[in-house]
């Protein structure tokens, strides 16, 4: 058999590790050859002057989801599918949420029959864990991590929401002993509800002091004390949304110390500051979502991350609300900044941003572009190499990148269900004109050719961190081996 489904011609491509000129040929979904020179294939697409990158892996978004605050997601699998796909990614990593009183597996069912039945491109999962009950600790998050859930996230802030220390050191225990990844939203609650308490007293509710309730050393604090709790049990742990540089700094020298600690950073924190929030009305609503977006020395700071490895990935924390009673505003005009659904919409923009400053800018290589938009994706979450890469026997996952074509952002040229993008009036220069998911051409110069739940759920394997934390001799640990003989007995 030599005849390709799909073969992709004349392309420079890229991977996190290397650069070069080649055909691709496509098969069954999958990639089978990467040659100088390749026969036809029955469908071919010439990729002359475009970089043919692996297909974005967007791990951290929030899809038909309710929120801690009880508003649902403005996107639900199919709008937040083809607004990604418009944007040069192919898996997403969305979040199965529990809330307070609901059983894990009752949580993923719900959310797996919406996903297939909608979504156009691939897709894994992710827990949202607020009720660590000893049935879920001890049975249900097993046997998830089992079925390719290996990941899950807690939280230390929002009052639905939040985990007390005691219960995160319980859910990395099981993380520890089953191989799963654990992720925090790293603020201190209690800092921001006494900040908000004393502005609300003094009449200070329009939206942009949203981002003086959840000041700095919120998240600077609850940055270090996560890593504690990581390091009193020796196991890997993902900060989030990363926002400014001393919580950076309390991550790299972790790292430097040998903690299996990682991070990601997200668009609003390169290209949004508070000063965006600063808006007339309720206008800054828009623009609030937590941690906030911060000032420019904190952008500086942000970038040097992504630079120097202490921020390993780029993700969009997609949170869609409308910008209205349905969403942002549900007390309209009159709403607080403490009433505003928290976060921003970013699936869509998150890569042709990154690709515009960094690369087209000068900031980062093409090969860094992939590392922090793909391929760092794919391997934190054990989606490697099928995922992330090109490569023979990887999934056929791909983006063609025209790096001249210049772009200005607008609310109507996004294909989210939010009506709006925070970015918009900004020009980009760089644009993914073909996006091809398993083989099959999802987007081709504007137009979508994909069906709606032709995307395939994806296991996840064991996470690299995990992999790496496993693979390194661990000395006697006293701490460790008190939840080990528990869980024996």
């Amino acid at each position: 058999m030599t005849a390709f489904d799909l073969t992709v011609r004349n392309g420079r491509v890229a991977t996190a590790s290397d650069t070069f000129e080649a055909d691709i040929g496509i098969r069954d979904g999958l990639i089978v050859a990467l040659e100088k020179t390749l026969p036809p294939g029955r469908q071919d697409i010439d990729a002359a002057g475009r970089w043919v990158l692996p297909g974005g892996v967007d791990s951290h978004c929030h899809v038909e989801q309710l929120s801690g605050m009880g508003v649902m997601c403005a996107d639900d699998f199919y709008s937040a599918t083809v607004s990604a796909a418009f944007g040069g990614t192919t898996t997403i990593i969305p979040f199965a949420a529990q809330h307070r009183g609901h059983r894990l597996p009752e949580v993923v069912a719900d959310y797996s029959r919406r996903a297939a039945e909608k979504a156009v491109i691939d897709y894994a999962f992710h827990l949202i864990l607020t009720d660590p009950t000893p049935e879920a600790l001890s049975t249900h998050l097993p046997d998830l991590i089992r079925s390719g859930i290996t990941s899950f996230k807690v939280f230390m802030t929002y009052e639905a929401l939040k985990l007390g220390d005691a219960q995160i050191l319980d859910v990395l225990a099981v993380a520890d002993r089953e191989g799963a990844l654990v992720m925090v939203h790293a603020e201190n609650n209690d800092i921001i509800h006494w900040i908000v308490k004393h502005l609300q007293q003094q009449g200070f509710t329009e939206p942009k002091y949203h981002a003086v309730a959840h000041a700095p050393l919120a998240e600077a604090e609850a940055t270090h004390r996560a890593i504690t709790l990581a390091r009193l049990l020796d196991t890997p742990l993902l900060i989030v949304h990363v926002s400014q540089a001393e919580a950076i700094a309390t991550i790299r020298q972790a790292q430097g110390l040998g903690a299996h600690i990682h991070a990601e950073t997200c668009p609003q924190y390169l290209f949004l500051t508070a000063e965006d929030i600063d808006l007339p009305g309720v206008e800054g609503a828009k623009f609030c979502c937590s941690p906030p977006p911060r000032d420019r020395q904190s952008q500086d700071a942000v970038w040097q991350g992504l630079l120097d490895g202490t921020l390993a990935l780029f993700s969009s924390d997609h949170a869609p609300y409308r910008f209205d009673e349905t969403g942002k505003l549900p007390q309209g005009e009159k709403t607080t900044f403490k009433q505003i659904a928290n976060g921003l919409p970013g699936l869509e923009v998150r890569m042709p941003l990154l690709f515009s400053e960094g690369v087209i800018g000068g900031k980062i290589s093409i090969n860094e572009f992939v590392a922090l938009t793909a391929t760092n994706h794919a391997r934190m979450y054990g989606l490697l190499p099928r995922k992330g890469t090109i490569a023979i026997g990887s999934d056929a996952d791909l983006a063609l990148w025209n790096p001249e074509r210049k772009v200005v952002l607008t609310d109507a040229l996004m294909h989210d269900n939010v009506g709006y993008t925070p970015y918009a009036g900004r020009q980009v220069q760089g644009w993914p004109e073909v996006v091809i998911n398993r083989g099959r051409i999802v987007v081709d110069d504007g137009t979508l050719h994909a069906e709606r739940g032709s995307g395939r759920f994806l296991p996840c394997g064991l996470p690299e961190p995990v992999r790496q934390a496993r693979a390194r001799q661990k000395p006697a640990h006293f701490i460790r081996t008190l939840f080990e003989n528990a869980h024996t007995r």
